[in-house]
């Protein structure tokens, strides 16, 4: 039995009654979102059995987790970091800011850290060039933008949701080079 129709009978029928019976392909997107809420990504079955709800291929679902940076299809870190690095990020300095910070994460892009709190990715366009570098942070269902952005000032972020999330502070290769600096916006 679908697992996930098992689990949400009332979330699903409300969901799939916001569209016609003939696109219920339409309601792929809740669908996964309803399913990352519960796992923190979606998973294979997920996959499965909302390609099953909906009446399209897994294939399909599958495609719509690869396109948008919100949707995860494996389990990574309590905080996700997003940075772009298009070329207007770029020219503002976002691939050297992505290096500083993931030297000082101890990871690199794509990967998470070895508590498990931090995953850091490398993404294509955040609709804020004007204000690069910048991040995007998912932390659960919360999605902040942090704009105008150095290492320091984000470090100094992570500590402060470190500390929220999990009691304890950052680790980072070389606390003594990321002293909070003042400046940058938290959203």
């Amino acid at each position: 039995m679908n697992q996930l129709l098992k689990k949400f009978p009332e979330e699903i029928n409300r969901i799939l009654a916001r569209y016609p019976i003939d696109r219920k392909q339409a309601a792929v997107m809740p669908l996964l979102h309803l399913a990352q809420g519960e796992e923190g990504f979606v998973s294979r079955t997920a996959l499965q059995e909302i390609a099953e709800i909906t009446g399209i291929s897994t294939t399909e679902v599958a495609s719509v987790v690869g396109f948008y940076t919100l949707f995860h299809d494996a389990p990574e870190g309590k905080i996700r970091l997003q940075v772009c690095t298009d070329v207007a990020c770029d020219l503002r300095g976002a691939t050297e800011y992505l290096t500083e910070l993931c030297e000082k994460l101890g990871i690199k892009p794509g990967e998470t850290s070895t508590d498990g709190l931090i995953t850091i990715e490398e993404v294509k366009c955040l609709a804020a060039c004007d204000k690069a570098p910048l991040f995007q942070a998912q932390i659960g269902d919360e999605v902040d933008y942090h704009e105008n952005q150095t290492p320091a000032r984000t470090i100094d972020w992570l500590r402060s949701m470190s500390a929220a999330l999990i009691g304890t502070p950052l680790k980072t290769i070389s606390l003594e080079e990321t002293k909070p600096e003042e400046g940058g916006s938290h959203e």
